[in-house]
């Protein structure tokens, strides 16, 4: 039992392990470099964040639903899912937990908002979805050890500008992988190629462009409300669905 849970969820304690690593590094950095390059640090990541996020929005060209456009969909999907977070005060209770860690283990600077931008940004995209399952279905953790590798850079450059709070999104990663892992073989039923697949195209393009409003945030450019937005990825599916079958 324990073997076959640890060949599930391999990838997703491998992503936990560099997150807490990259975190640690992160720390030793930050005590050694001063403001300035630790801002630049900071800007560097918002720069290839806003790259990141342009790229998996153009995924909205492989969703289209009969004569509906994909971007329609994702700007549906956007705004109704910016809707239900904001009464459901996603960001607020996002960062309600933030500030709950930060006061627990006596965290300092901008704690919260390291946790909170770690943990979108380590969760919205295609390989932590597309590795989760092919972990969970087949034991094939590949994606996910890529992704962990990239993570646990970032995680270095985050801790530098946020500190410790960046370490604990992986806790988010635990969750959210760990669950998306056990519950392969039913989502498998579901989306047979989630490489593929046109309603995870949509939804990976409304990820884009949430990773586009946290490069956004990084860069203080403006301070886009993320987290209200996830409930968008969940609606983005749906909607394909519905589209299709009235087109």
């Amino acid at each position: 039992m324990t073997s076959d849970l640890w060949l599930k969820t391999s990838g997703t304690w491998i992503n936990v392990a560099t997150i807490l690593l990259g975190t640690a590094f992160g720390l030793l950095l930050k005590g050694r470099l001063p403001i300035a390059m630790q801002r630049i640090i900071t800007q560097g990541v918002g720069l290839i964040t806003l790259f990141v996020g342009s790229s998996m929005a153009g995924s909205f060209s492989k969703a289209q639903a009969g004569a509906i456009d994909g971007v329609i969909l994702g700007l549906v999907a956007l705004v109704l899912g910016g809707l239900l977070g904001e009464a459901l005060r996603i960001e607020t209770n996002l960062e309600r937990i933030g500030n709950w860690l930060k006061h627990r283990f006596k965290g300092q600077g901008k704690f919260t908002e390291g946790f909170v931008a770690a943990s979108l940004l380590f969760c919205v995209g295609p390989l932590a979805l597309i590795g989760s399952l092919n972990n969970g279905l087949t034991g094939d953790n590949t994606l996910l050890v890529i992704k962990a590798s990239m993570d646990g850079l970032v995680s270095i450059a985050f801790t530098s500008s946020y500190g410790m709070g960046v370490g604990f999104s992986a806790l988010t990663i635990l969750i959210y992988q760990g669950i998306l892992s056990l519950a392969a073989g039913v989502l498998a039923l579901v989306i047979p190629d989630p490489a593929t697949a046109p309603p995870v195209m949509l939804s990976t393009g409304v990820g884009g462009l949430m990773i586009l409003g946290l490069g956004l945030n990084l860069l203080e450019v403006a301070q886009v409300k993320v987290a209200s937005f996830l409930p968008g990825l969940f609606l983005a599916p749906l909607l394909y669905w519905l589209a299709d079958r009235l087109t």
